[in-house]
């Protein structure tokens, strides 16, 4: 049988080595591809010319020559759109850079385009004002003009409702490809913390990740090791929160590690994850803390109390968290692994979320129509509603009066 051909645009590429929406575009290739043709949309910029290969695990790749993340992203993702248009179906972009030209998709074009909108991406604190007004304004057109739009998290979800009147899918992030890791000698000696009780956090190092307060806490509480790895010469907050911190006794600083033995090794064996994201929706680094079984205490906003289900521990402040840190007992911290270990494995598998999205496909394929959060009769003309009322109320005899 014929297979339909899908596209996967807005990824740095396969194979994975970077972020969530790259894991995503993995474990779609790996689970789907008996189902759909897939064709993955590849950075040139991030793989040497021995990496860039032609096919991969099923799906075909293709190399466009600009960066996938910052400004070229919108040119990236524009050019990815217009190549997919020649030979696929669906039309399955992550994130809203290039949702500028999904007006022409839709107006010259018989494509089915799956948009996932990332989060609100307009809010984060590291865009500039132009930056961020493009954003809001792509976003609009991003769920406007696209047949099906996904949110990662129930509270994205009614954001979208609220401010565009469409029901968005929510398809969450799977966390199953985390290994649960024990340190070997040469471990504890490449890593002595791996010994002690130690909490880590894993993100890229921007203020809405509240790298600096998760800091200034630990600095407050010499007795609790740390462990953070991130991207710190990225922007002069992360170079200057290294050159701060960095000599902190009970604090450990790292480099981005992308070898997933090695980065589940540290997250694994910790006694506690902090996670401070505070602006996004599902955050890939949560979940795979939550199916690693780590107890997790989280910053307080909606999407994070949504991923864990309202069941995790929440600081808004330093004071809090160090207060929290201070107060959560051993009972507790295991009680809260169990906790969150369940909810990741009745949400948070790849054959869970690969499964939703395979629907959302065979969906998309056999509708013109976008969902709304209103049921179709409230689109009536109220002329037309009255009519019918009052045919209604002049046949007053109930259907079990007749005889």
């Amino acid at each position: 049988m014929k297979k339909n051909k899908v596209a996967i645009i807005g990824t740095v590429g396969l194979p994975a080595k970077y972020g969530g929406f790259e894991t995503l575009a993995e474990h779609l290739v790996t689970h789907l591809s008996d189902k759909y043709d897939f064709t993955v949309y590849c950075s040139k910029k991030k793989y040497t010319k021995e990496e860039q290969i032609e096919s991969y695990k099923g799906a075909k790749l293709e190399y466009i020559n600009l960066d996938a993340n910052g400004v070229q992203s919108i040119p990236y993702d524009t050019i990815s759109i217009i190549k997919a248009l020649r030979k696929n179906d669906v039309l399955l972009i992550l994130g809203v850079a290039g949702a500028w030209i999904l007006p022409l998709v839709r107006l010259f074009t018989n494509k089915k385009i799956i948009i996932s909108i990332d989060g609100i991406e307009w809010k984060r604190d590291k865009w500039s004002l132009f930056a961020k007004l493009y954003l809001w304004w792509a976003e609009k057109i991003a769920v406007r003009y696209s047949h099906i739009d996904i949110s990662d998290n129930e509270s994205i979800q009614d954001y979208t409702a609220l401010r565009y009147q469409t029901l968005s899918r929510v398809i969450e992030y799977g966390a199953d490809h985390t290994l649960e890791v024990k340190p070997t000698n040469e471990d504890f000696i490449k890593y002595p913390f791996l010994s002690q009780q130690y909490a880590v956090k894993v993100c890229r190092i921007e203020p809405e990740n509240n790298v600096h307060l998760v800091l200034e806490a630990f600095k407050e509480i010499p007795h609790k090791p740390l462990v953070l790895v991130g991207n710190w010469k990225n922007s002069e907050y992360g170079i200057e929160l290294k050159e701060r911190f960095s000599n902190i006794s009970n604090i450990h600083l790292y480099d981005p590690i992308y070898n997933q033995r090695e980065i589940d090794l540290i997250r694994g064996n910790a006694a506690l994850y902090i996670h401070g994201h505070s602006a996004g929706g599902t955050n890939p680094s949560l979940v795979e803390a939550m199916y690693l079984g780590l107890p997790i205490i989280s910053f307080n906003v909606s999407y994070n109390k949504t991923t864990t289900e309202n069941k995790a521990i929440y600081f808004s402040t330093a004071e809090e968290l160090i207060k929290q840190l201070k107060i959560t007992s051993e009972t507790e911290l295991h009680a809260l692994r169990n906790e969150m270990k369940s909810i990741a494995l009745r949400r948070y598998t790849w054959d869970v979320i690969s499964n939703q999205y395979a629907l959302l496909i065979k969906e998309v394929l056999q509708t013109d129509k976008k969902n709304s959060v209103y049921s179709e009769i409230q689109k009536l003309d109220n002329d037309i509603l009255e009519k019918y009322q009052l045919a209604h109320l002049k046949n007053t005899e109930l259907f079990y009066n007749k005889r």
